[in-house]
């Protein structure tokens, strides 16, 4: 990224056209170039014809100034700075085909929250892979408490760029911050990459909860130890301690599990009243990422000795193993322990 031009005159290209992917392009249209490029068709009529994104993020509307391209090398012939706003299971696939045309020294930053199914890696370390770089500075993530929806609508929220390369995470952070979306920086890739992985699959947890008709002590329990969870993990494979004390960990972990525009947490709800994993998933738009992210987090997890009940319950959910009051039941009759404050043994619940 040129180091000698203003934030109005770079050009972003935004590769995916989701409810995530299509808010911040329209967040960085009305500032700088950008172009929004989406697999589906409607997607790319929509944006372009009636400035709205009715099959993803219907009754919002997009700035005229952000226009849509279904072809991936017309999104991204000239760009300066790409935002891979794809589903963590589609990093790979789209982040190979992206390859073909994006220059090396070219910042990409990462919208993906959850972890590769087949080989239990981070989505900046799948772009890493797929890009040919062996080098990661210029690779980051955005992460944070960010509803889509809640963005659109331009009310106050804060996210963390985290990006080891500091001179583009800077620049990168001048063209994102707006009035009313403000921007932190950090250098800890790995913490925001796993709060924000494992943030959705305690976030289905906490809708199973509200879904049983459990109360705020239930849901400000569950939340609490799955913080410790995540911040394990994280610690585990490197993350900073502090880190999930942040936007990034705690922020994102309150927004999913709080909010119904949440699809884990939707999800999660449908679940606890009785519904089938194939029933609640058909009735909530988008990707649910917590649902491919459970098993991973546990193979990872497991490779680095940490303890994870939480998200080993969701997981015996999801495949069916043990009904939501079961799940309950085994969280709540395990062998009482301390509450350990110190991350530094991440093996200890």
């Amino acid at each position: 990224m040129s180091q000698d031009r203003s934030p109005a005159a770079l050009r972003l290209a935004v590769v995916g056209g989701g409810a995530w992917g299509t808010t911040l392009a329209a967040l960085l249209a009305s500032r700088v170039d950008t172009v929004l490029w989406a697999r589906e068709e409607q997607v790319v009529d929509d944006v372009n014809t009636r400035h709205e994104n009715w099959l993803f993020l219907p009754m919002v509307e997009l700035p005229p100034a952000l226009h849509a391209v279904h072809e991936l090398g017309d999104a991204l012939a000239g760009r300066d700075v790409v935002v891979m706003a794809v589903p963590a299971q589609h990093v790979r696939s789209v982040g190979a085909a992206v390859a073909k045309h994006l220059p090396d020294a070219t910042p990409v930053v990462s919208l993906a929250k959850g972890i590769e199914h087949e080989t239990l890696k981070r989505p900046t370390e799948v772009l890493a892979e797929v890009l040919g770089r062996t080098r990661r500075e210029g690779i980051g993530v955005l992460s944070g408490p960010n509803l889509a929806r809640e963005v659109a609508a331009g009310q106050p929220s804060a996210t963390v760029l985290a990006m080891a390369d500091r001179q583009s995470a800077a620049r990168i952070q001048a063209i994102f911050t707006t009035g009313r979306f403000r921007v932190y920086v950090s250098d800890d890739v790995v913490g925001c990459e796993v709060g924000g992985a494992v943030k959705n699959v305690i976030a289905i947890a906490a809708g199973i909860a509200d879904g049983l008709g459990l109360g705020w002590n239930s849901r400000a329990g569950l939340m609490s130890r799955g913080l410790a969870e995540l911040a394990r993990l994280g610690v585990a494979l490197g993350g900073d301690a502090l880190t999930f004390l942040g936007l990034a960990g705690s922020g994102d972990l309150v927004a999913t599990c709080c909010s119904p525009l949440s699809r884990n947490r939707t999800l999660g709800v449908q679940l606890g009243q009785g519904r089938t994993l194939a029933d609640a998933t058909a009735d909530v738009r988008g990707v649910v990422e917590g649902i491919a992210t459970a098993p991973s987090v546990l193979g990872l997890a497991a490779g680095v000795g940490v303890d994870m009940p939480i998200s080993s319950e969701v997981d015996a959910v999801l495949t069916g193993e043990r009904t939501p009051e079961d799940a309950l039941d085994n969280l709540m009759t395990r062998l009482p322990t301390s509450e350990l404050h110190d991350l530094g043994h991440p093996c200890r619940d």
